[in-house]
């Protein structure tokens, strides 16, 4: 193919495009930056619909050129720049198609219910582990878009794995909730110890993860809205030096997603 220069070219702005909600809405389409993003989607075996590198980038990487299912569009340095979000991207992007991701169907053994989080960062984060984890499925109540660029990043590529669903606000998770609960899902809330709740939350490692669950994480600075809190079944803690009033919500995912893969474990190594 012969190589781009310009930045006016029509494929630039069309891209650039994909920064944004409404690019992303309009063609369909997700943006990705980097050379382990596009060893993820290769791993997947997912079919990106377009590949611009530059030529140094394609001259340190011919095996993963050869593996990829297209020819890839060569194009100078200041264009490469242009189309990506990142400051110094490494010299390839990709995009590829929404409808190509897996999609919840509100269901499955364990899921993560996050409302209205915010930051990529901590989005991408909690993808990321929640896969780690063996997590089925994520249900979002709003916040912060799980396909941009940052959270795609963030993940490591975990959010092109994960079933999700996506819902406009926290209004959209309560059905959601409901049916889990209604059939047989204990819904787990996490609460700060000696917040001033009603019943007193347990620590985390005493609940029985290995039932089907969902687990429910707030906004990273209002936390999990009473609404969604009242459906709790089980509330549980994560016990920490009081020389901090609450953890990361990122943070404290960890500990909690990763329990049931550990209690999943220990029954397996008993059995």
């Amino acid at each position: 193919m012969e190589l781009i220069t310009s930045r006016r070219n029509p494929l630039v702005a069309r891209l650039r495009a994909l920064q944004q909600p409404k690019g992303r809405r309009d063609q369909g389409l997700l943006l990705l930056e980097g050379t382990h993003l596009l060893q993820e989607v290769l791993r997947l075996g997912l079919q990106p619909e377009c590949l611009l590198a530059t030529e140094a980038w394609l001259a340190r990487h011919g095996a993963l050129v050869a593996l990829a299912p297209l020819p890839p569009q060569p194009v100078g340095e200041e264009v490469l720049a242009a189309v990506a979000s990142t400051d110094h991207p490494d010299g390839v992007v990709l995009t590829l198609a929404a409808a190509a991701l897996p999609r919840a169907h509100g269901g499955g053994g364990f899921v993560l219910a996050l409302d209205q989080l915010q930051d990529p960062g901590n989005l991408g984060t909690l993808l990321r582990t929640a896969l780690a984890a063996g997590v089925e499925e994520v249900w979002l109540g709003g916040g912060a878009d799980p396909l941009q660029p940052k959270v795609l990043r963030a993940s490591a590529g975990a959010a092109l794995a994960l079933p999700l669903q996506r819902e406009a606000d926290r209004a959209g998770l309560l059905p959601l909730l409901q049916g889990a609960r209604a059939a047989g899902h204990q819904l787990v809330a996490t609460l700060v110890e000696g917040a001033g709740a009603a019943e007193a939350p347990i620590p985390y490692w005493q609940l029985d993860w290995s039932r089907p669950t969902v687990l429910l994480l707030g906004n990273e600075g209002a936390g999990l809205h009473p609404e969604l809190a009242a459906l709790a079944s089980q509330r549980v803690t994560i016990p920490h030096s009081r020389a901090v009033e609450s953890l990361n919500v990122a943070v404290a995912a960890g500990p909690l997603l990763l329990e049931r893969w550990r209690q999943q474990r220990q029954q397996r190594q008993r059995a």
